[in-house]
């Protein structure tokens, strides 16, 4: 159970809940960018669960990145390397849709010998699914992380059940987006995936809501926290598909 947070609140809760794997992110609303170096490096001191951490530069889902973004990406996966990360999260694409070999090249050379996952760039790809994900493989990512190229993992189940099938041990097939407590049971019995994500979130509520200066300056938007007992409550599930202790 590999669960995403953007803060370190949401790190701590996910952890109580029984995560096994934190994917460390900032501006989860954008998708999740590249977290502070800060949040790793405090993370470290008090949780002893990998934590992969995303590279990812800017907002946007063309993942299509410059020589220069690609630069800011490299800069950033060796200051996490060295500061304890124990793993990446990236995806890049070509303007064609297909997948950025030079780019994912760079990525994983700078990365080793730490593991990369190949993140839900796969899933706005026009690449075929399956070669594509033979490509993520022979590059030496070690997971993908898709939904199934739908909105929601849950829609996408045929298609991750088929990477799976076919990826076999070259490729972990990781499910993602949208999963929750509802729906966890069904994607795990159809793909017998052994991995998911989830973030696990509900809304916070602060107690500055009715703060009407505040209002009048910003437009306000739900603030969403890793939910501790969300985790468990997956975590449950995952045991008793599996039938773990």
């Amino acid at each position: 159970m590999e669960i995403c947070v953007d803060s370190v609140e949401s790190a701590i809760n996910a952890v109580n809940g029984g995560a096994h794997r934190l994917e460390l992110c900032s501006a989860l609303s954008e998708g999740g960018l590249t977290p502070s170096l800060g949040l790793l490096k405090t993370l470290k001191t008090m949780v002893s669960i990998p934590i992969f951490v995303m590279l990812r530069p800017r907002c946007g889902y063309d993942f299509q990145y410059s020589d220069l973004e690609i630069r800011v990406i490299l800069e950033d996966c060796t200051l996490f390397k060295n500061a304890g990360a124990d793993g990446f999260v990236f995806g890049a694409l070509t303007s064609t849709g297909c997948i950025d070999i030079d780019a994912c090249v760079s990525v994983i050379l700078t990365a080793q010998p730490l593991p990369v996952t190949f993140h839900r760039a796969f899933d706005v790809a026009t690449q075929d699914p399956i070669e594509m994900a033979q490509k993520i493989a022979d590059l030496g990512f070690k997971r993908l992380l898709t939904s199934g190229r739908s909105p929601v993992a849950v829609d996408g189940q045929r298609l991750i059940k088929a990477l799976i099938e076919t990826m076999k041990d070259r490729l972990i097939i990781m499910p993602g987006a949208g999963i929750q407590v509802e729906n966890l049971k069904d994607i795990l019995g159809t793909t017998l995936a052994h991995e998911f994500h989830g973030s696990a979130k509900e809304v916070k509520q602060y107690p500055n809501k009715n703060n009407t200066k505040l209002h009048s300056i910003y437009k306000e938007a739900p603030i969403y926290v890793t939910d501790r007992d969300t985790v468990q409550k997956l975590l449950d599930i995952y045991k008793n598909h599996w039938k773990l202790e």
